[in-house]
């Protein structure tokens, strides 16, 4: 397979304007130059990046979309991707948090390498790690997450930085826009594994970001809940369902300290019960069993 036209993809609330140019410095500063490169202004205004320093020379050029509203990290993602999609001249797209750093200038070709040489491949993970190389267990896809340097296959990936394949987009759609916050990389991941794409963690690709909790944002509890609620409804066989929430719902349970935070995730519960979940697609139990066998069952 001949070398794959990279793309990149940006969504900014407008709030981090100067780890926004720190970003699109390192994003300049790699050895293979993507064809084109997409910021979302998620509902928020832009300044003009389309001659920002290194990335004049764009065979596609620089994109900027305002958005009027904001539309959650998935819908906002899924605006880039329709254009990317529309102008056709990419074939992987990176996807990076605004406040993400490529501390490598060999980020790119890794990408581009591990794409050509296996045609099902269809998502890549990278290693997220803070300013001092740390990594936090949530980060790392996998249930024995003792070392970050463990590359391999997986069942999931992290949402901050990725690569994606357009070709396995165009079969299994893109991010659950109605999920707005968390849990729309476990749902994509599941379709692509359905659909016998690979997913790969590469920790060799590094994306520096700080340290963070997810619990910092106000609808945590609520959306976390409910959208593994959807999570399930829309992807599991109808025997794992109670399996998978019954599992969480116990995790949940004895690790949040939080009353208030434990009200707002039953709040969540009982929204993803009784609301729509978009379209139901269980996946195939031989789908179940290779998870399984990756070594996260879908009941974890």
């Amino acid at each position: 397979m001949s070398a794959p036209r990279i793309g990149v993809s940006i969504v900014t609330m407008g709030d981090r304007p100067q780890a926004v140019e720190a970003l699109l410095a390192s994003v300049a500063m790699q050895d293979v130059r993507p064809t084109r490169l997409v910021i979302i202004g998620n509902g928020t205004k832009l300044p003009d990046y389309s001659s920002f320093p290194g990335l004049t020379g764009l065979a596609g050029g620089v994109t900027t979309i305002e958005l009027d509203e904001n539309l959650g990290c998935p819908g906002g993602r899924n605006v880039g991707l329709r254009r990317l999609a529309e102008l056709g001249d990419v074939d992987v797209v990176i996807e990076l948090d605004d406040d993400g750093l490529l501390v490598d200038k060999g980020v790119f070709r890794k990408v581009q390498e591990l794409f050509a040489a296996d045609p099902r491949l269809g998502i890549v993970g990278f290693r997220i790690a803070d300013e001092l190389g740390e990594t936090q267990r949530r980060h790392i896809p996998r249930l024995r997450a003792g070392d970050p340097m463990r590359r391999g296959p997986v069942t999931a990936f992290l949402g901050g930085g990725h690569a994606l394949s357009m070709e396995m987009l165009a079969g299994t759609g893109h991010w659950p826009a109605e999920f707005f916050f968390t849990h729309e990389e476990t749902d994509l991941s599941w379709r692509a594994l359905d659909a016998g794409w690979k997913i790969l963690y590469e920790p060799d690709l590094l994306l520096q970001h700080p340290k963070t909790s997810p619990a910092r944002h106000a609808v945590y509890y609520r959306m976390t809940a409910r959208n593994r609620v959807w999570l399930a409804r829309r992807n599991l066989p109808l025997p794992l369902i109670p399996a998978y929430l019954g599992t969480w719902t116990l995790l949940t349970v004895a690790r949040t300290r939080s009353a208030k935070g434990l009200r707002a995730w039953a709040g969540g519960f009982a929204e993803g019960v009784r609301t729509p979940c978009g379209d139901r697609r269980p996946m195939r139990w031989s789908t179940v069993w290779r998870m399984t066998r990756l070594g996260r069952p879908p009941v974890i």
